[in-house]
């Protein structure tokens, strides 16, 4: 019993820890029309992407492991490679709308593993950022 409490409290000293490295790049980040904010979200299982135009308020661009286009695919790759297909994949459709150039949210997670792979999946099809 005392060991779950434990891990339960690290949990959220942990979510605690990355909602404040959340808010100290949303301090800096911020999207505009022709520069969007990529916003990255990992769950356990899967991983999200969108574009944001924070200026209005609106998703411009979504894709996450659970997108029909990859949902089958990704199931059958480790979490790397389907992290780096989501990437090409929003690239491949913000490329698409015109959209060229934007701004990384890590969204608080650490710059390594899976969103370092969306990113560098995502600079493969052509985003700069």
């Amino acid at each position: 019993m005392y060991k779950e409490v434990s891990e339960m409290a690290h949990t959220s000293e942990k979510r605690i820890a990355r909602k404040r490295r959340h808010l100290r790049v949303r301090k800096k980040v911020f999207g505009k029309p022709e520069s969007p904010r990529l916003n990255v979200y990992r769950s356990l299982k899967h991983i999200y992407a969108q574009l944001i135009d924070d200026s209005s308020g609106h998703t411009l661009i979504f894709a996450s492991t659970l997108d029909p286009a990859l949902r089958e695919q990704a199931e059958s790759l480790d979490n790397k490679e389907a992290a780096r297909m989501v990437g090409e994949l929003l690239a491949k459709r913000a490329l698409e709308k015109g959209i060229e150039r934007v701004v990384f949210d890590r969204g608080g997670f650490l710059y390594h593993g899976r969103i370092k792979a969306l990113a560098e999946g995502a600079r493969s099809q052509g985003l700069k950022f």
